[in-house]
């Protein structure tokens, strides 16, 4: 009993200090998309291939997570994507597994060969499990450049924080023994497609969604995206 009041009082704290600190929203102004993605709309691409992500973090299984959870959420945005699955062997026939020499580069190799109108690229910044506070920190920054022209048509780094709390059985230390179990398993391709959704909804409408048009006027912000995303 005496251990398990100094484990209350040594958490407690921590816990409160966490919650003080956790922040939810984004950054900047707000404009409509057609204002802040005009580059997408004069050049409306219809057909997207999904690059590599581009891993800046010690946690080698986040790159696979991230690539292999970005074709449904954009599917669903009306695009036409192409399977990364099928795109594997040109992608090391150009060494585009190492998708970094080509952010900057021209990309019409893959407008030729796949009849791609864009490219998505990722880079991954930060992934980080923290059992105790039951969460996946995640940063992410997504930018899709034209095959055609080479211009940047869409851009946002996320910096988001998964909540994998699921148990609230009123009983502190059984929630707090349950959310970590939780956390420990939630399985890493999870966290990266909850985090693709969560940013790629801004993603003005593909050319296959109903009304693609329809989201012109719809108000976004300029800046990065903070926010906490549950399971």
């Amino acid at each position: 009993m005496k251990r398990f009041s100094t484990l209350i009082k040594v958490i407690l704290p921590i816990i409160s200090c966490c919650l003080q600190f956790t922040s939810c929203g984004v950054i900047g102004s707000t404009v409509t998309k057609e204002k802040a993605f005009p580059k997408f709309y004069a050049e409306n691409p219809k057909t997207v291939v999904i690059m590599p992500p581009i891993n800046e973090t010690n946690k080698v299984e986040a790159k696979e997570a991230v690539y292999t959870t970005l074709f449904v959420p954009l599917a669903e945005r009306g695009f036409y994507v192409f399977s990364p699955l099928l795109c594997q062997e040109l992608f090391e026939s150009e060494s585009a597994y190492d998708a970094e020499m080509y952010l900057d580069a021209p990309l019409t190799r893959f407008h030729n060969v796949l009849g791609a109108d864009a490219a998505l690229f990722t880079r991954i910044k930060k992934w980080e499990k923290t059992s105790l506070f039951n969460t996946i920190q995640v940063e992410i920054e997504y930018v899709l450049r034209s095959t055609i022209t080479g211009e940047t048509l869409f851009q946002k780094n996320a910096d988001l924080v998964v909540d994998c709390r699921v148990s609230n059985s009123g009983s502190f230390l059984l929630d707090l023994v349950l959310n970590t179990v939780t956390t420990a398993l939630t399985d890493k391709v999870i966290g990266a497609n909850k985090a693709n959704f969560f940013v790629l909804r801004l993603l003005p409408n593909g050319p296959y969604q109903l009304n693609n048009e329809a989201d012109k006027q719809v108000q976004i912000s300029t800046g990065d995206i903070v926010g906490t995303v549950k399971l």
